[in-house]
């Protein structure tokens, strides 16, 4: 059973591992186990996936964007006459663009593309893993991360954060490949996935480039000034990824391409390391709303605590443990060895992305940890494996045994926070599982004697203590259909410090079917208890009934997107051909619900939080006497912000701002923004007709006396 790692193989010429891909393929254990793997993977990601919809509309009505104009697909735009982008740059809706332009507009062509790239990260965990450790070890570190329920959520979700992923973890796979062979191309095209990563969520691909320099720095093959070349290779890479697409928006002349959503001076680059990039870490200001007012209170303990917890957490404080021991038992190894260097690369990964994540003063939301599941389950995997080789002495047999009890007792504390079946019981069978693998583990050298079944059956035992927490989580979350920008997994919705209705978590927010929750100001608001009638998030799941913090008008929820009557479809549909835009309205997500339920091009005033100055009342009057504006659709509208109330003696913390469209209550006032000038300006001008409880201006027809 006692499994050893032969640096020789590691090392293997580039001819022969060419020799052996030229065999005919032949069934093995290891290939078909992989191959179940992936298998199960695509299955359970794409079970039900039609269920969710377009999931987040916001992204969706950008790929039907990108599906019917090249432009849009180029830029990014929200919306198909090329008004405005969405908030990030738009790689990963290079990737749902063009299947919606080869399958049509569909759930599944939005998402199945998501569900596949879960695949291809799993996979490629399994070959980082599989690199250092024998292949059952790498099956259960790609079978980890499939179980990983922050990584159920969010690779059938069209979110950005599954391309970021993948491409990630490609990088980490080209960096140990670098570091193997010596060879300076797969550095570089580390480098190209890491700028490619850019292009998907900014800053946040960059959180894994630390990782990536030391480890090369310290375990790459030959001199240390070849392997200072080679870094500097992958980071002109890196930037070249990056810089062509960066370099053609802010070069093209404003009137030729859409308006940058987020940033208040048209530019790309201010984008990146304002609203998306310094302002996610200090909180401050750079996007209109600002960075403020999202996510539970920072914290070394963010992660562990409410929803990240159950999302995320199952085996990080084992990770943590067998890193540092594992690091222990190798650090009289050579310089280059991979299993210490693959060690360094998941490890450092998962530290700096999750303390970026724990202390990050601006937006957090929870199903951002989906960034750490490969590095966690790897760098659990690995380190065990380490371990596992040096089970003949007493220490290694004591540290595996107590990372397995740790491991146990936390995933108790997990499924005891639903407070539902079958979690409730099923959290003492883990506890009991994990009881009896911890003790195994500790004497597995005697069992041994009895025959290599034994400890086959210790190991079984252990995987199996650590997989049903998350396995279960996950299980939930696919059966779940999930919708709107503020998503979680599992059945755990809050109750807890930082979680749904917990201090720090969100607080009931009034408006729309289910009763959205609204994350919290920094600080926390009490939300109360969870399970509240009106705290409904996510397809269902309950969260706090707290204090009513804001009034949602209009008939979504929190940044959803509603369904639009077949009347109000149709209207817009009418005569549409004839014009650029068929309506305009405040904020993208209501855009976006019209133009997904509509089919036709509709304007986003003032972007994702309507204060983007995307327009001026003087474009938009020249636009309707251009005929090029159809209808002005008045509020918040499906799934938009609406109209925002705040409580008597009550003010937005630090650089927050009400949402364009908003009122200010007695507990503040709100400048007068371009949106609601051009609010004002229609009202003044143009007639207005009841569709369905929803306010339309037909801008084609003004009125009388006007």
């Amino acid at each position: 059973m006692t499994a050893t790692l032969d640096p020789a193989a590691s090392s293997a010429p580039e001819d022969a591992g060419a020799a052996t891909l030229r065999r005919p393929w032949r069934p093995t254990p290891e290939r078909a186990s992989l191959l179940l793997l992936l298998g199960l993977t695509a299955l359970g990601y794409l079970w039900t996936l039609s269920e969710s919809g377009y999931a987040n509309q916001f992204y969706a009505a950008a790929a039907q964007a990108g599906g019917e104009s090249w432009k849009a697909w180029f830029f990014g735009s929200l919306d198909i006459g090329n008004a405005i982008t969405v908030d990030k740059p738009p790689a990963s809706l290079w990737v749902m663009g063009l299947s919606v332009r080869l399958f049509g507009l569909s759930s599944w062509s939005i998402l199945a593309p998501q569900a596949l790239m879960g695949v291809a990260t799993v996979g490629l965990t399994f070959g980082i893993v599989k690199k250092v450790a024998p292949w059952p070890a790498a099956i259960a570190a790609g079978a980890l991360t499939a179980l990983t329920p922050a990584a159920a959520l969010m690779f059938r979700f069209d979110n950005p954060d599954a391309l970021l992923v993948l491409l990630l973890v490609g990088a980490g796979f080209s960096t140990i490949r670098a570091i193997e062979t010596g060879k300076a191309r797969w550095l570089v095209l580390a480098g190209v996935l890491l700028g490619f990563g850019f292009l998907t969520k900014m800053l946040q691909a960059f959180l894994i480039v630390p990782a990536i320099a030391a480890v090369y720095l310290i375990a790459g093959p030959g001199s240390f000034l070849k392997r200072v070349l080679h870094g500097v290779y992958c980071f002109g890479a890196m930037l070249l990824a990056a810089g062509w697409w960066i370099a053609i928006f802010e070069l093209v002349p404003e009137s030729w391409r859409p308006y940058m959503d987020g940033s208040q001076n048209n530019s790309v680059l201010e984008l990146a390391f304002g609203y998306n990039g310094i302002g996610r870490i200090n909180g401050g200001d750079y996007g209109g709303l600002g960075n403020a007012g999202f996510g539970s209170a920072a914290g070394i303990l963010r992660l562990f605590q409410g929803v990240s917890g159950g999302m995320i957490t199952w085996l990080l404080p084992a990770a943590l443990i067998l890193l540092v021991a594992a690091l222990v038992w190798l650090r009289k190894a050579p310089r280059t060895d991979l299993t210490r260097a693959t060690l360094l690369l998941t490890g450092g990964s998962m530290l700096v992305t999750g303390l970026v994540f724990s202390f990050m003063g601006g937006i957090y939301h929870d199903y951002y940890v989906v960034a750490l599941a490969p590095w966690i389950a790897a760098t659990a995997v690995v380190g065990a494996t380490v371990l596992w080789r040096h089970r003949a002495g007493i220490a290694a047999r004591i540290v595996l045994a107590v990372t397995l009890l740790a491991s146990a007792v936390w995933a108790w504390v997990l499924l005891g926070q639903s407070d539902q079946q079958p979690y409730a019981t099923l959290r003492w069978v883990v506890l009991a599982l994990g009881l009896g693998a911890a003790a195994g583990l500790a004497v597995v050298a005697r069992l041994e004697r009895f025959g290599r079944g034994v400890a086959v059956a210790v190991l079984a035992a252990a995987a199996v203590s650590v997989g049903i927490g998350p396995a279960a989580y996950a299980i939930q979350t696919i059966g779940t259909p999930h919708t709107g920008s503020i998503v979680t997994a599992g059945p755990y919705s809050g109750g807890g410090p930082g979680g749904l209705g917990g201090p720090g978590g969100p607080v009931r927010m009034q408006g729309g079917p289910g009763g959205q929750a609204m994350p919290a100001m920094p600080g926390g608001q009490n939300g109360g208890p969870a399970g509240g009638p009106n705290g409904g998030q996510d397809g269902g799941q309950d969260g706090g009934q707290g204090p009513e913090l804001f009034r949602l008008g209009g008939g979504g929820g929190m940044f959803g997107g509603d369904e639009i009557s077949d009347e109000l479809a149709e209207m817009l549909r009418t005569n549409a051909g004839r014009y650029r835009w068929a309506a305009a309205t405040t904020s993208s997500t209501s855009a976006a619900s019209y133009q997904l339920g509509s089919g036709e091009s509709v304007m986003s005033i003032g972007g994702f939080n309507g204060t983007a100055p995307s327009i001026t009342l003087k474009q938009f009057q020249e636009y309707v006497a251009d005929g090029e504006i159809h209808y002005y659709i008045a509020g918040g509208g499906p799934g938009g912000m609406g109209s925002f109330e705040l409580p008597a003696g009550m003010e937005l913390p630090g650089n927050a701002q009400l949402p364009a469209g908003g009122q200010a209550g007695p507990g503040g006032d709100r400048e007068s923004s371009v949106s609601t000038e051009i609010s004002s300006w229609v009202e003044e001008n143009f007639t207005s007709t009841d569709v369905d409880g929803t306010t339309v201006y037909d801008l084609t027809q003004p009125k009388a006396d006007s």
